[in-house]
């Protein structure tokens, strides 16, 4: 009997461990990655509503440096999306006002595009165009926007060979929900009230 208990205790101390120490559970036949003690699991679960995502696109998280708008340029964004979407401190504002609808993937989606649009190093292209779909076009990430599936079939076919404008329908696309489905609500927003209340404010006390 001891000897069977023995025999026992030295068939489970030859059981792999996976880094750490921790034994590797259920290994598939094919990579035990695709098990539940692969290390890119244990990112993903970490990802998963536990902590707030960082996406790999850091310089474009970075709100954008720029000058305080002044009232007539704030009230013109009322009345003109696309002269919002093209100043910096109108950005910024309606980042803000995504962020509080939990919809601001939507807009770094956009920047991310634009940013890829001005590389020309084919080495960065490609980097940066594996970023993005990995940030905001895979169905894993946290930070996944929604496109129809015809734009996601180019974008597959587009990721065989990147390029700078590879994302243009998909980028248009966002574009496009934001002006129809966001903009309306921030321009009703107390984001948008607040900043032109202060802005007409300053501009009676001077």
């Amino acid at each position: 009997m001891r000897k069977r208990q023995q025999s026992q205790n030295e068939e489970t101390s030859t059981v792999p461990q996976a880094p750490g120490g921790n034994q590797r559970p259920n290994t598939c036949c094919f990579c035990w990655c695709c098990c539940c003690s692969c290390s890119w699991n244990e990112d993903r679960g970490e990802n998963s509503g536990r902590t707030p995502h960082t996406t790999k696109m850091e310089n474009i998280q970075a709100v954008e440096e720029c000058q305080t708008p002044t009232t007539e340029e704030i009230v013109s964004w009322s009345h003109n999306f696309d002269k919002m979407m093209k100043s910096p401190a109108g950005r910024n504002l309606f980042r803000e006002f995504l962020r509080t609808e939990y919809s601001e993937e939507n807009l770094l989606f956009w920047l991310a595009c634009e940013d890829l649009k001005n590389e020309q190093n084919k080495k960065l292209v490609e980097e940066k165009a594996r970023n993005i779909y990995e940030d905001y076009i895979s169905i894993l990430s946290p930070k996944e926007v929604s496109l129809d599936s015809r734009v996601r079939e180019v974008i597959n076919r587009n990721l065989l060979d990147p390029t700078p404008h590879m994302y243009e329908d998909a980028q248009l696309q966002i574009y496009t929900l934001m002006h129809r489905d966001s903009f309306p609500r921030f321009l009703n927003s107390q984001v948008f009230k607040t900043i032109l209340e202060s802005t007409e404010g300053s501009t009676t006390d001077s």
